[in-house]
């Protein structure tokens, strides 16, 4: 029972160190991974935007097709741009060494950054980088990040407007306040968003494809344990009419 508390312990205070290592607020998605439609629209914005760089090693095309209600003609044209087959894994074809010696480490696969990190984190993420003063590309959510922002021509570029602060010792720093836009993307701030929204529905869905089709018979297998039981019930009364 001692381990056990000090297992639990341990578990709770990595995840206070790793959630104290990011900054700003989660905002709400919204993601509905049941729609059909942005999960298409988020697979096409990673397929284009994502996939050159980060993996998806856990998932298949053909397994898009089956959950999407496409064809593989379909899936092939819209999310394969090489000659990899239908049932090949999303991988890319950048090396982990090159890339560990261009970026500094190796994009990590996205197969379970909806599980790990959750949709709205993920919708958080996608609509807080900011270009800093250093020249380069930050996060609010995730400071100091080595991942260029890739959507942006989509969104724009955003520099960030600071205030000063004083803490309860009496320190002063200075804090983001807003952001304000130095070059219009190709998008308005609602469409950006949503796309941002489609993305964090894909990654759910990438994170547990399983759900899907647990909803599909979740119901057929409550009308059979409903019937059963009646003829459970059924044959429990012809049994006791005998015994009484």
């Amino acid at each position: 029972m001692k381990q056990l508390l000090i297992l639990i312990i341990l578990v709770f205070g990595i995840g206070q160190v790793q959630a104290s290592g990011e900054a700003g607020s989660i905002d709400s998605s919204g993601v509905n991974v049941f729609d059909a439609a942005a999960r298409q629209s988020g697979a096409k914005w990673f397929v284009n935007y994502c996939l050159s760089c980060h993996s998806a090693n856990y998932m298949r095309y053909n397994r898009l097709a089956e959950d999407f209600g496409l064809s593989e003609a379909q899936v092939s044209e819209n999310f394969i741009f090489d000659n990899r087959r239908i049932g090949s894994p999303m991988t890319i074809a950048m090396d982990k060494e090159d890339a560990a010696l261009w970026f500094g480490k190796a994009p990590p696969d996205l197969s379970l950054i909806g599980r790990s990190r959750g949709a709205d984190w993920i919708y958080t993420y996608l609509r807080s980088f900011y270009f800093d003063d250093s020249g380069s590309w930050n996060n609010l959510l995730l400071p100091n990040l080595s991942m260029p922002h890739v959507l942006w021509e989509l969104q724009g570029v955003r520099k960030a407007v600071y205030h000063t602060v004083t803490d309860e010792y009496g320190n002063e720093k200075q804090e983001i306040d807003h952001f304000i836009t130095v070059q219009t993307g190709s998008m308005s701030e609602e469409e950006y968003d949503h796309v941002a929204r489609d993305l964090a529905t894909f990654f759910e869905y990438l994170g547990d494809p399983a759900r899907l089709k647990r909803k599909a018979i979740g119901w057929k297998v409550i009308v059979f344990l409903v019937v059963l039981t009646f003829l459970a019930y059924l044959l429990k009364s012809e049994y006791w009419r005998d015994i009484k």
